[in-house]
């Protein structure tokens, strides 16, 4: 039993320490090559005020993800050509976030800025830290629009064209969407839908409540109901038959004063603790002229 004791707490001790590890673990092949721009005139600026060609990151999975380590490449050949930088914060991809690096073949430039320039190459190529796992891959136009961005319609879409706005480390959709509630608001201009659903669910929750407590309170009811037993005799006194029944039994009123005055004298304590000894307590009584006979004498007459 011992031994199976230590198996089970060094099991525990092995799931809590390992589970935070697990739950933020990450996978590369979440990320996606969402937006680029190759023509840059006007457009986007990075840190030292340049315009210079971009492309943007996007992690589609619901936890971080490092970037760091994988490689950014213009040529399938060369799959290791730039390598992102490993151990820094900023390389670090929030869930459902985006992060965007300089194409410009500045590499001296910062960590975010990549040796080779989108202007002069034909694809955008993402790939893990092996080197040889394609993660994502995107063809570039030779005829790209200047300051127009290029990326998909839907955040990690498949749809691929031309953005209305350029939108990097934010949504490609920037199209006004309704919310619920407008929604709403249009099927029930009046709000009587609503005022119907808002009464339906509070008279709901009541009954609910009242089924609820009703149950509970049969559930934790406690009946005490001791055996008495009934015995039929005939007119000589003897017994016939006898039968046992539940009823409840009523305590007499010499009970009951019995039951008082044990409970009064304890808690007055005026009875004896020792055997053939009598406690009494001497009530202490203030002098008042008015009771004193003295002053009911009548003086002699002289």
């Amino acid at each position: 039993m011992m031994v199976k004791k230590k198996i089970i707490i060094v099991a525990v001790f092995l799931v809590s320490f390992c589970f935070p590890y697990f739950a933020t673990s990450q996978s590369a092949i979440d990320l996606r090559i969402n937006e680029f721009l190759v023509q840059n005139d006007s457009n986007y600026v990075d840190d030292f005020g340049m315009h210079s060609p971009w492309v943007e990151i996007f992690n589609s999975a619901y936890n971080m993800v490092d970037v760091g380590g994988l490689y950014l490449t213009d040529d399938l050949s060369n799959p290791t050509k730039y390598s992102i930088a490993k151990g820094q914060p900023i390389t670090q991809i929030p869930p459902r976030s985006y992060l965007v690096f300089w194409l410009d073949n500045h590499e001296t430039r910062g960590i975010l800025h990549s040796n080779f320039d989108l202007r002069e190459s034909k694809l955008i190529a993402l790939f893990d830290a092996n080197g040889k796992t394609l993660i994502d891959s995107v063809s570039v136009l030779s005829n790209a629009i200047p300051n127009k961005t290029y990326g998909r319609l839907e955040d990690a879409g498949n749809e691929w064209g031309y953005l209305s706005k350029s939108s990097p480390k934010s949504n490609n959709n920037t199209t006004p969407k309704k919310r619920a509630s407008d929604v709403f608001g249009e099927m029930d201009p009046s709000g009587i839908g609503m005022a119907i659903i808002a009464m339906f669910v509070v008279f709901s929750a009541l009954a609910l409540l009242f089924v609820f407590f009703k149950n509970m309170s049969r559930a934790l009811e406690f009946k005490w109901k001791p055996k008495v037993r009934t015995i039929e005799v005939n007119k000589d006194g003897h017994e016939l038959s006898s039968k046992s029944k539940k009823g409840k039994e009523e305590m007499t009123g010499e009970v009951n004063a019995a039951i008082a005055m044990a409970l009064y004298l304890y808690r007055s304590e005026l009875h004896d603790y020792e055997n053939t000894v009598l406690t009494i307590n001497k009530v202490s009584r203030t002098y008042s002229p008015w009771s004193s006979k003295i002053y009911g004498l009548r003086q002699n007459p002289r």
